[in-house]
């Protein structure tokens, strides 16, 4: 009997042969971790301890530093604000980038020929707020943007909470996961809650993806259900490692952790490898920086392999994914 077409390809047998070698892409790639930051804590002051941690990264040669979700502030939506105060909560978003207040860590970064990813509060000319991430590149110039998609919480006030998680109310949805070529490879963005879903991994690494940036606010403390406070590490790192693997790339999630204005939030900051692996982690909730050197070329050991998407994904079968939001069991009955 002939076997249909690929039938005799085993991915998980030595008939399978072996990949072509691709030369070797090196890169020293640095996740800086913030502690908390106050309220009213200047930009200026926050951009110095930044600067801090580039002027190590410098020390060590790194070539990319990767900062947290809304580096530049307090995470704000734990605040319901309204009314007059929406004056205040302007202050807490950009409306240039670089502005006056955060020139110089751009301005140092290119004397030290480093790069750097930057998660903060976006306000743009229009009137439009995001939860922004950029990516800039060793010469200072800003090489890609991303939006955040995968916004949590609730958008009106919820007085049961101990504290609130307003980022449906203060940022609008991105509606992309773009990659760009840079660093010698292929990068693309998430933040926090983008971290948590497959999709996001996904359509990143059928951009290309061989690097994925990550900045995170995520408190200890899960008001919906408690019961997943003790697993809020495991989850952390559970996600961004099957994200790394199944998609063989590498990911850099990076917190702004410790006690913030009364909120225990995550650290765990790391760096992992297209195995699944941790390479590098912090051993603080503070301002910390850890580094490895990684090889984007690595990444080929699994996409032309195990995960070959053009030789083993099946997108016809895949409809439901897009066509359909919440659950729906064979009964026809919703689980949203």
């Amino acid at each position: 009997m002939t076997p249909p077409p690929d039938a005799t390809h085993d991915p998980d047998s030595a008939a399978a042969g072996a990949h072509e070698i691709p030369v070797s892409r090196p890169l020293r790639i640095a996740a800086a971790q913030m502690g908390p930051i106050a309220r009213h804590e200047s930009r200026v002051s926050v951009v110095n301890r930044m600067l801090l941690l580039l002027e190590e990264a410098g020390r060590n040669k790194v070539e990319l530093v990767v900062y947290p979700e809304l580096t530049l502030t307090t995470f704000f939506p734990r605040w319901y604000v309204e009314g007059e105060d929406d004056l205040k909560l302007d202050s807490f978003y950009e409306t240039e980038m670089p502005g006056p207040d955060t020139q110089p860590l751009f301005d140092r970064a290119k004397e030290l020929g480093i790069g750097f990813a930057l998660g903060y509060a976006e306000l743009t000319p229009d009137g439009h707020r995001y939860n922004t991430q950029i990516l800039v590149e060793r010469d200072g110039s800003i090489v890609g943007k991303y939006h955040k998609v995968h916004l949590p919480g609730h958008r009106e006030h919820e007085p049961w909470r101990e504290f609130q998680h307003l980022e449906r109310r203060y940022f609008e949805p991105g509606d992309d996961f773009p990659t760009f070529e840079a660093f010698g490879g292929v990068v693309g963005m998430a933040t926090c809650n983008d971290r948590r879903w497959s999709e996001t991994y996904r359509c990143l690494a059928l951009g290309g993806a061989e690097l994925i940036l990550i900045g995170y606010n995520t408190p200890k403390h899960y008001a919906p259900d408690p019961s997943q406070n003790p697993l809020q590490g495991f989850h952390n790192r559970l996600v961004m490692q099957s994200g790394a693997y199944q998609n063989g790339c590498y990911v850099v999630g990076v917190a702004k952790g410790g006690l913030e204005e009364g909120v225990d939030s995550l650290a765990e900051s790391c760096i992992i490898a297209p195995t699944g692996q941790i390479v590098a982690d912090v051993r603080t909730e503070g301002d910390e920086l850890t580094w490895v050197d990684i090889d984007l070329a690595v990444c080929a050991n699994y996409t032309q392999t195990l995960f070959q998407f053009d030789r083993y994904r099946r997108p016809e079968v895949y409809g439901r994914i897009t066509s359909q939001k919440g659950a729906i069991s064979p009964s026809g009955k919703s689980h949203a």
